[in-house]
């Protein structure tokens, strides 16, 4: 699989496999160091980071052949998204490494800068992704409708939590019904005394993987279009959840 991820493309996969490397060095900084921000070692979310942006990488890598004859359009996905990632990762190492947040930091000069950045590498990431969604091959061939409407839908999932990571700028807060950094869930450190809009940004965000893999295993296109409508009604389920400023586990 490693091989063949490397062969549909090249460059997402060896920047998928840098930030793993990164991984490895924020597990290994994450060891002694007894400082926490928000409550946490300020390695872990370099660490959660690291994680998913590898395999959102790696995942539009392998639907690269699932696109239409539009290569200049998938160069441009490919660097846009690859450079975007290279542009905020580092930074939310740099201010793991400082001992404070990466989002939602106005406190100085420089932390505005970096969030500021940051926004601007996820919005060109977005606009990518949308222009992927759209050079995504229009015909469905015999015996793969499960994987392809899988793909589909699977990236308009990402999309819709993307947009629905607006929600979480325009409260300058992932929590809602307290500050961020109270008690949360291990590693992910999702609230377990108030909302926590991360949850239904991660569910859907996810959906680009699941699904795929459902309409793979199964072959089957319907059990894929059912299964989106059932992780958008769990999605918006989980966002209601937050925005009322309840936790999706009380502790």
């Amino acid at each position: 699989m490693i091989s063949e991820l490397r062969h549909r493309d090249p460059l997402l996969f060896w920047i998928g496999a840098s930030f793993m490397l990164l991984l490895l060095v924020a597990t290994l900084l994450s060891i002694g160091d007894t400082r926490q921000i928000l409550g946490l070692n300020p390695w872990i979310k370099p660490m959660k980071f690291t994680i998913s942006t590898a395999i959102f990488l790696w995942t539009v890598g392998w639907f690269m052949p699932a696109t239409g004859p539009y290569p200049r359009l998938r160069s441009l996905v490919r660097w846009t998204i690859g450079l975007a990632m290279l542009a905020e990762i580092p930074l939310v190492m740099i201010q793991s490494a400082r001992g404070t947040t990466s989002h939602f930091n106005n406190s100085s000069p420089f932390d505005a800068i970096v969030f500021s950045i940051m926004g601007i590498a996820i919005l060109l990431n977005t606009i990518a992704m949308f222009i992927f969604f759209g050079i995504l091959r229009r015909d469905t061939p015999p015996g793969r409708a499960g994987y392809i409407w899988g793909v589909r839908l699977g990236v308009a999932l990402f999309l819709l939590a993307s947009l629905q990571g607006v929600l979480i700028v325009t409260n300058n807060a992932h929590t809602v019904g307290a500050p961020d950094g109270g008690p949360g869930l291990p590693f992910v450190n999702w609230s377990t005394t108030a909302g926590d809009l991360r949850i239904a940004h991660f569910f859907g965000m996810h959906g680009m993987q699941a699904l795929p893999l459902i309409g793979f295993l199964s072959k089957s296109r319907n059990l894929v279009i059912a299964t989106s409508i059932f992780w958008v009604a769990i999605m918006g389920g989980l966002l209601s959840m937050a925005m009322n400023g309840r936790p999706l586990l009380a502790l």
